[in-house]
C-alpha cells in the first residue's frame, strides 16, 4: 500500500510539473521567444534596407560612371607632368608601424623604398616595436641597407609600447624631421604599394583643400591559400566595394582602414592627432576628422597588395579586434556625434544610424541571435510565428548582395554563409564587450602575418606531423553551438513539420569545424 501511495505522488509530482511549465511556457517563455523573434525581424529588416539602399547607390555610381574621385576631374598624367616641370613636389612622410615581423619587413620597407618620389622629398619613417631582439637588429639592418642607397630612411624604435600602433604614429610625427612634412601615408607591415602610389594620390590633397584622406583598395596576394582566405576575401571585397566606395561618393565620410592611405597632416592635428582610447584607432581619428569638416575620397582603382590571416588563431584575433573597437568608439563618441554643429543633421544620421549602429552593431546581432539561436528555438517551440520572407529571403538577398562583389568566389556563398553565421558568435560577444566596456575591450593582438613562411614550411617534411596546444585548437563556445544545433535538427526531423533540419544540419557541421579548429593553414607553434 505504501508503494502504490509513493508511486502515485511520483505520477502526481511529475503531472504537476507538467502542468507549471505547461502554464509557464504559455504564458511567459512563449511570449518572451515571440518579442525576440520580432525583435529580430526588426533588426534583419534594418539590416536589408541599409543593404539594398548601398546596392541602389553602387548600382548608380556604376552606371552614371560617377565615383566621387572622378568628380575632381584630375588628370594626373598632367598634374604629374606640371609638378616635376616647376620641381614643386610636397614633402612626403611614409610611416610603417611594426612589431615582430619578421616574415614580411623586408616586402613593405623595399615596397616604400621603390616608391617613386624625389628622394629629397620623401622621408621613410620604420616604426619598430618589436620586442624581439632578434627581429628588431635585422629590420635595423635592413634600413640601413636602404639607407646606404641614398634613401632618406629612418628607424625608430620605443623602450615600450604604450599606445600600441596609435602610439608609435604619433611619437614617429612628433620627429624633428618631420615638421616639414605636409602628407603621411601610412602602410601596415605586409602591405607592399604600387612605385606610383604617391603620384596617384597626392594629387587629389593638392587641389583639393578640404580633403583629408585618400584611402586606397586591398589586394589580397594570399587569397587563393585556403578556404578560409577566400571567405575574407567575399567579406573585404563587400566593404571596399560597396561600403567604402558608398561613403565616398555620398557623404564623403567611411573608415579609415587604418593602412594603404595618405591623409593631410593638417587634418590629422586639426582633429587632435592619433589617440588609443580604443583598439580602432584609424576609425577614431576618421570620425573626429570628419566631425571637423574634412572629406575622404575612396580610389577604388588603386590597389594595394596585402596578405589576408590564413590561420584561424590570427583571423579571431583580428575579429574581436574589429568587432569590440568600433562599439566601444560608437559608445565613446555617441554623444559628440550627437552635439556635433559642423556637420548636417542627414550626416549625423548617416554616421550614428548606417556606419555604427547597423553595420558594426546590429549586423552581428542579428546573425547570431535570429539565425543560431531564434531560428532553431522555433523548432522546438511550434507556437512560435516565424514569417518565411524574415527566415529566408531577406536573409538570402542580404548574402547574394555582398556574394555578388567577387563573382569568382559564388560558388562559395553556402560555405561563407555557414562560416559567417558561426563568427557571429564571437563578433557578437566582442561587440558587447566593447558596448560594455568588459574585460578585453583594450586586448591588442596584432595579426600574425607569415608572407612566404607558409609555403615554405609547408614543403618542409618536419610539418607533416605538426603539434598544437590542445586550447589553440578547441573553441568550447562553437562546439557548445553546434551540439544545440544538431538537437535542434534531430528534433525537427523526428518532430518537426517543416525542413529547418536542412539548414540546421549543415550549420552544426560548420559549428564542429570551427569549434574543432580545422579552419584556415596550420602553423606549428
Amino acid at each position: 500500500m505504501r508503494e502504490l501511495t509513493f508511486k502515485e505522488r511520483q505520477v502526481g509530482l511529475i503531472e504537476s510539473l507538467a502542468n507549471a511549465w505547461s502554464g509557464l511556457r504559455g504564458s511567459v517563455v512563449v511570449p518572451l521567444l515571440q518579442l525576440a523573434v520580432y525583435l529580430c525581424a526588426a533588426m534583419s529588416v534594418m539590416l536589408f534596407v541599409e543593404r539594398v539602399y548601398m546596392a541602389i547607390v553602387i548600382v548608380c555610381v556604376k552606371v552614371l560612371r560617377k565615383k566621387r574621385y572622378t568628380k575632381y576631374k584630375l588628370k594626373l598624367d598632367t598634374v604629374r607632368k606640371e609638378i616635376e616641370d616647376r620641381g614643386t613636389h610636397p614633402r612626403v612622410l611614409v610611416q610603417i608601424p611594426m612589431f615582430n615581423e619578421r616574415e614580411v619587413y623586408r616586402l613593405s620597407i623595399g615596397a616604400a623604398c621603390g616608391l617613386s618620389w624625389p628622394f629629397d622629398k620623401i622621408v621613410i619613417q620604420i616604426l619598430d616595436d618589436s620586442t624581439d631582439h632578434i627581429i628588431r637588429e635585422l629590420v635595423e639592418s635592413e634600413c640601413q641597407r636602404w639607407a646606404s642607397k641614398g634613401v632618406n630612411i629612418k628607424y625608430e624604435n620605443r623602450s615600450n609600447r604604450n599606445g600600441y600602433k596609435a602610439g608609435a604614429m604619433r611619437e614617429g610625427l612628433r620627429k624633428c624631421y618631420v615638421k616639414d612634412c605636409e602628407y603621411v601615408a601610412i602602410f601596415d607591415a605586409d602591405f607592399q604599394p604600387e612605385p606610383d602610389f604617391l603620384w596617384r594620390t597626392i594629387p587629389f590633397l593638392l587641389s583639393n583643400h578640404d580633403l583629408a584622406l585618400v584611402q586606397a583598395r586591398w589586394k589580397f596576394v594570399n587569397a587563393n591559400e585556403c578556404l578560409l582566405t577566400r571567405l575574407q576575401e567575399m567579406s573585404l571585397d563587400y566593404h571596399f566595394g560597396v561600403e567604402q566606395e558608398v561613403g565616398s561618393s555620398t557623404y564623403s565620410f567611411f573608415g579609415f582602414n587604418g593602412t594603404a592611405g595618405v591623409w593631410r597632416i593638417e587634418a590629422l592635428k586639426d582633429a587632435g592627432g592619433w589617440k588609443e582610447r580604443t583598439t580602432v584607432e584609424d576609425m577614431d581619428l576618421a570620425v573626429r576628422a570628419s566631425l571637423k569638416g574634412w572629406k575622404f575620397v575612396f580610389v577604388g582603382d588603386l590597389l594595394v597588395k596585402n596578405e589576408l590571416p590564413s590561420t584561424f588563431k590570427a583571423y579571431r584575433y583580428q575579429q574581436h579586434r574589429w568587432s569590440c573597437g568600433p562599439a566601444n568608439l560608437f559608445r565613446k563618441m555617441f554623444k559628440e556625434i550627437l552635439q556635433c554643429e559642423r556637420v548636417s543633421l542627414l550626416k549625423k544620421f548617416h554616421v550614428l544610424y548606417a556606419f555604427f549602429f547597423v553595420r558594426k552593431i546590429i549586423a552581428h546581432f542579428v546573425t547570431f541571435f535570429f539565425y543560431c539561436i531564434i531560428i532553431p528555438t522555433c523548432v522546438l517551440v511550434p507556437e512560435l510565428h516565424l514569417p518565411k520572407y524574415i527566415a529566408i529571403y531577406i536573409p538570402s538577398t542580404i548574402s547574394i548582395l555582398n556574394a555578388i562583389c567577387t563573382p569568382r568566389s559564388f560558388h562559395l556563398l553556402i560555405f561563407w554563409i555557414l562560416f559567417e553565421n558561426v563568427m557571429s558568435m564571437h563578433r557578437s560577444k566582442a561587440t558587447i564587450i566593447g558596448l560594455l566596456e568588459a574585460n578585453r575591450v583594450n586586448e591588442w593582438v596584432v595579426t600574425e602575418k607569415l608572407g612566404n613562411a607558409a609555403k615554405t614550411k609547408a614543403q618542409s617534411k618536419w610539418l607533416k606531423r605538426p603539434r598544437f596546444r590542445l586550447g589553440e585548437r578547441i573553441h568550447m563556445l562553437e562546439i557548445i553551438m553546434g551540439c544545440y544545433l544538431l538537437f535542434c535538427a534531430i528534433y525537427d526531423v523526428v518532430y518537426g513539420r517543416d525542413h529547418f533540419y536542412v539548414y540546421l544540419f549543415f550549420q552544426a557541421g560548420a559549428a564542429f569545424i570551427v569549434g574543432f579548429g580545422y579552419v584556415g593553414t596550420f602553423m606549428p607553434s
